[in-house]
């Protein structure tokens, strides 16, 4: 018990406080603290004890020698968002979602075909495909189609060249799968434009007229950009100005009206570089 008139005996690893509210350790505090840690971890070393590292008024945990890290938390996975429309799974739907978490059923399935401009698309893109590329021609804008479907076959020499090229990694990072290709549903386009020929099927792409056109009217013909910018993580694939995915305009309306940018967000359906 305390007598009155004297004051408590302070800790020793109590620091002093100042007049103006500040903290202070004495010396001997911060050696008293020094060797009590070390205690500490002496005796947490074979029972995996998580202590804490001492550092004036700071404090980080740590996990003591010979614990187990914490796992890392999961990444949270898509959960499906209730829309009314077609499948997101039938290989002949416009609103399917193909990527590397979700091949195409079967997969080499084949949609029945158009020819505009020059390439194969599936059929039920080519009125609208042929009055985008009207308009922008009527617009001075001379957009060409430079690829539109593939093959099951073709898709698998278009990655197994890419792969030769530029090693696995890097040429999965541009190139699917067969089976795993929009362009395979006949629904995607990549477009081309002349006003800098060097930037076909490059970034530069996204600086072309063709393309500033693109981005501002082709909503309009039911084409949604499939690979935009920032959304790597989401989509699996490098950013691709030029390619373009035909969903109708019911769709593009409903994506930019809840602000999300590529299909993978707008249903809740997961995506990634990870192939399943």
């Amino acid at each position: 018990m305390t007598q009155l008139g004297t004051r408590p005996r302070r800790s020793r690893f109590a620091p002093e406080v100042l007049p103006d509210g500040r903290r202070r350790f004495s010396h001997e505090a911060v050696v008293a603290r020094r060797v009590l840690l070390a205690g500490v971890l002496a005796a947490g070393v074979g029972g995996g004890v998580v202590v804490s590292r001492l550092s004036g008024d700071d404090a980080e945990v740590v996990p003591a020698a010979g614990a187990a890290a914490p796992a890392p938390e999961p990444a949270p996975s898509a959960a499906p968002v209730a829309v009314d429309g077609p499948s997101r799974t039938a290989a002949d739907s416009p609103w399917v979602v193909v990527n590397k978490q979700h091949p195409l059923d079967p997969r080499d399935y084949a949609p029945p075909l158009a020819v505009v401009d020059g390439k194969e698309v599936a059929a039920v893109i080519a009125p609208d495909l042929r009055s985008l590329l009207q308009d922008a021609r009527r617009d001075g804008v001379d957009l060409s189609v430079t690829s539109g479907y593939r093959s099951f076959q073709r898709q698998t020499s278009v990655h197994d060249s890419a792969v030769a090229r530029d090693g696995l990694e890097s040429a999965e990072s541009v190139s699917a799968r067969p089976g795993y290709s929009e362009h395979q549903t006949g629904l995607a386009v990549d477009f081309g434009g002349r006003t800098q020929p060097g930037c076909l099927l490059k970034n530069c792409f996204g600086q072309t007229p063709e393309s500033e056109w693109l981005r501002a009217h082709a909503g309009r013909y039911g084409f949604l950009l499939r690979y935009p910018e920032g959304a790597t993580a989401t989509t699996g694939y490098d950013p691709e100005p030029w390619h373009w995915r035909w969903v109708g305009t019911d769709l593009v309306q409903r994506v930019a009206e809840r602000g999300t940018a590529t299909l993978e967000e707008f249903f809740g359906i997961s995506g990634g570089a990870a192939y399943a």
